[in-house]
This record gives structure tokens, sequence and C-alpha cells, in this order.
């Protein structure tokens, strides 16, 4: 009898033990479940310029850090403002940085606080653009002394914008009677659709990827080289991201994704389809790239 209590007390001890062992080991399965990677509580934040070619990127890369665990705000700004708020620590990532030269004003300002952390693709063009139903200007130089084909105006985006004041110092620089017309991006395209509609000469700033370039016939004019050339397109972010969600930045830094990609879901979302959704179809059908910028 004394050996049969000895045994039962053993085997008591023994399942006690591994029931703990295993409720300790769920705990810790479920903690790390919940905690998502240890970033739930670690909020990213995006600055987002009004322009489209901003968006696709922007939205894709959220939703693969919401899927990491991070929750992810969008903060709409013009350049000017993004950059300050990069650079302040207001803003954490901007997807849409234009190098070396469109944006160069403002990396000279803040880029000893910012992280040139990615390219996400090299084929950035931009410039001024007209219909090609006009003959006989293939340049900006061809414009002098035929403004007046152009009543004078060349429409462009929001004042503070690297574009526009680019476009102003070449206004100057080559002498050319013109005047800037600064609106939204939307404002410039519609004054440009309106003028292409009754084929009207049309002097309006374009970059690609934008739809613009799949609905009407445009051509870039080419540019003295210190002004307009092609962009590489960057990611940047403040420079507390990478000790603050180091999970994100290491995923960022490994960012990329071909213009192609960019101006096709620009194009659907132009055509009125949800961004997010959009968002979600690319890296549905480009798992093996996501993972790859996951580092997995």
């Amino acid at each position: 009898m004394k050996k049969w209590k000895i045994g039962f007390i053993m085997i008591l001890t023994a399942f006690l033990l591994i029931g703990c062992g295993t409720g300790n080991n769920d705990e810790g399965e479920d903690n790390a479940e919940q905690n998502g990677g240890n970033n739930e509580g670690v909020t990213v934040t995006f600055g987002v310029t009004p322009w489209t070619s901003t968006v696709p990127p922007t939205k894709v890369a959220k939703l693969i850090l919401e899927d990491m665990g991070y929750t992810v705000n969008e903060t709409k700004a013009d350049a000017g403002g993004v950059y300050t708020g990069l650079a302040r620590g207001d803003l954490d990532v901007f997807m849409d940085a234009w190098l070396p030269v469109m944006h160069a004003n403002y990396m000279e300002k803040y880029g000893d606080k910012l992280d040139d952390t990615a390219v996400s693709y090299t084929e950035g063009e931009l410039g001024w653009v007209i219909p090609t139903y006009v003959e006989g200007i293939e340049s900006v130089e061809d414009i002098k002394g035929k403004e007046d084909l152009f009543g004078g105006k060349i429409y462009g985006i929001e004042e503070g914008a690297g574009m526009t004041v680019t476009s102003k110092e070449m206004i100057e620089e080559l002498g050319l009677d013109l005047e800037y017309v600064a609106s939204s991006e939307g404002g410039m395209l519609a004054q440009a659709q309106r003028m292409m509609g009754n084929e009207e000469p049309v002097l309006f700033l374009g970059w690609r990827p934008h739809p613009m370039f799949a609905n009407y016939d445009l051509k870039v004019l080419t540019s003295p080289e210190e002004f307009f050339q092609t962009s590489e397109v960057h990611v940047i972010t403040n420079k507390d991201l990478k000790d603050e969600a180091a999970e994100a930045y290491e995923f960022l830094s490994k960012w990329k994704m071909p213009v192609k990609d960019i101006e096709d879901m620009i194009v659907k979302i132009d055509e009125g389809q949800d961004a997010e959704e959009v968002a979600q179809e690319w890296i549905d059908n480009h798992q093996d790239q996501v993972k790859e910028m996951k580092g997995e």
C-alpha cells in the first residue's frame, strides 16, 4: 500500500509538471501572437503627397506593415510638409522621394535628419509635357519666342513642390515669357484635359508613373540637364525609425517596386477601384517579392 501511494504521488507530480510546462508554453505563444511579432503598440506614420504616384506604394507598404503587427497612419501634406514632418519626427516614412534633382532642395535642408532607406525604382521620367498634336516643339528651348502658342502659361502643381521650384528656375534661366499657374495635380490635369479636348496647345507638368500617359498622346520636352532629369524614386525615413521600429525599417530597406506595376495600379485607382483593394491584389499576386522584402 505504501509503495502504491508513493507511485501515485510520483505520477501525479509528473502530470502536474507536464501540465504547467505546457501551459507556460501556450501562454508564451499566445503572447507572441497577440504582440504581432512584438510590434503591437508601435505606430508608423506615412507622409502622403497629393500625387497619384505616392498612393500605390504607400498603400502596399501600409497593408504589409499592418500584417506585421504595426499600427499605420497616413498624413496628407505637400512635399515641403512631408519633408519637414520627417525631419521633426512627426512622420516616419515617405515612399515617393524623387532624387537626385527634384527633391534636392529638401535633402539639402533636411538630409542630416533623414535616412535614404531604399530605391523603389529608377525610371522616374518627369518634365514639361505637351500633346503630340502640337508640332515644331521638341525641347523647352523651342518654346522661346512661341510662348503665345500656349497662351503664355504653363500649368503646374502646388507651390513648394520640387517640380514647381525647378520650373520657375528654368523659366527665369531661359528667359521664357511664361506665367507658372500653380494648382493641385487634379486642377492642373482638369485644365489640360479641357484644352486637349478641343485640341488646343497646352503646356503642363508631367511625370511617370501616371495615367496621363495612358489616357493621352503626350511627349516630354527635353530640357537642360541641370533642371529635369530621369530620377530615381526613393523611400525616405526619419532617423529614429531604425531604432523605434526595427522590423519595419528592415522591410522598407529592402523595398522595390517596378514602375509599370505602380502605373498599372494608378490606372485602376483612377478608374474608381478602391486603393487598398488594388494594393492587396498586388500583394496577393507578388508573394515571392513580398517575402523577400520581409526577409522571410
